[in-house]
């Protein structure tokens, strides 16, 4: 096609679509997470329905692990960030888990059955998911008091020692 044409379809789809060049390039798409970068701020409720920010943490290093009930590695690893929860409470580290596209009662169950007091975060829409990027799950980021993202490990953690590795990275 010539540069003629495809200036005349440019200008075509700019009169029929009204906005769509300036709102296509005003657009700006919501920030992932970049290892090494800030970690992307997000907002969700928690199991009580307070809404609970990572930017209410700023200072302070953070554990992200995301997670789903009907995930077997999900599962096997949540006695291990339960010890990483329970050791840390004294400390400044905080723990977020956050479950993904399930209901507050199917968490509630799991959580009551496995007998764990851990924080849980709902993302019932997976929009925070998407946003940091996940191959899959379980997936952890590691983010320090500066927030900046230090670590994603992808798959379940064989260990609360495991977990205690990756945590010097954003313990000081």
């Amino acid at each position: 096609m010539s540069r003629i044409m495809n200036k005349l379809l440019i200008i075509t789809l700019a009169l029929l679509i009204p906005g769509l060049v300036i709102t296509g390039c005003q657009r700006s798409s919501p920030q992932l997470a970049i290892i090494g970068q800030p970690a992307p701020d997000f907002t969700l409720p928690d199991l009580n329905g307070d809404y609970v920010s990572l930017s209410d943490f700023a200072g302070k290093p953070v554990l992200i692990n995301f997670w789903n009930t009907g995930c077997p590695p999900c599962r096997d690893e949540m006695p291990y960030l339960q010890q990483v929860y329970d050791e840390n409470s004294h400390t400044e580290l905080v723990l977020l888990t956050i479950s993904i596209a399930e209901k507050t009662d199917t968490v509630e169950d799991f959580l009551q059955y496995h007998n764990l007091s851990l924080p849980v975060l709902l993302d019932a829409d997976a929009s925070v998911a998407l946003r940091y990027n996940l191959p899959g799950i379980p997936t952890t980021f590691f983010v320090d008091k500066d927030g900046i993202l230090r670590a994603k490990v992808i798959g379940g953690f064989p260990s609360k020692a495991a977990i205690d590795d990756r945590l010097s990275e954003i313990m000081s």
